[in-house]
């Protein structure tokens, strides 16, 4: 299910050279220039970035709920059971407004990671 629905994601978002993709919550998680916006979860679920400000009108749409991932909840996020987005006209509105919140963030830039010491590395390869 999960890999069914990265694909029609993946289809939806192919036209844009801003998104990228990472593993996350078991599943798939698609960047919008660094930043999360929308993902298939292990189950065949979808999870969206919607913000704080439309979590109420996000959470109203049929088959949602609060992302709630390792009993935390996470606020601006929601999860969409997978029959409320077995036709692609829904999912792609779950998108849109993903990227409605997602699209003016400024980009996320990856923090270069430091250099291990030299005797850790001799330590890992002996």
């Amino acid at each position: 299910m999960t890999n069914e629905l990265a694909e029609r994601i993946r289809s939806i978002l192919s036209e844009d050279p801003n998104v990228g993709e990472i593993r996350m919550f078991g599943g798939v998680c698609f960047t919008l220039n660094g930043n999360m916006l929308v993902g298939s979860m292990n189950r065949g679920d979808l999870l969206v970035r919607v913000g704080t400000e439309r979590e109420a009108d996000a959470l109203a749409r049929p088959g949602a709920a609060r992302m709630a991932f390792t009993g935390r909840e996470m606020k601006g996020f929601v999860v969409v059971a997978n029959e409320a987005v077995a036709e692609d006209d829904a999912l792609g509105g779950w998108i849109a407004l993903a990227t409605d919140y997602v699209g003016p963030l400024p980009q996320k830039v990856k923090a270069a990671k430091p250099a291990k010491p030299a005797k850790a590395r001799r330590a890992r390869a002996g």
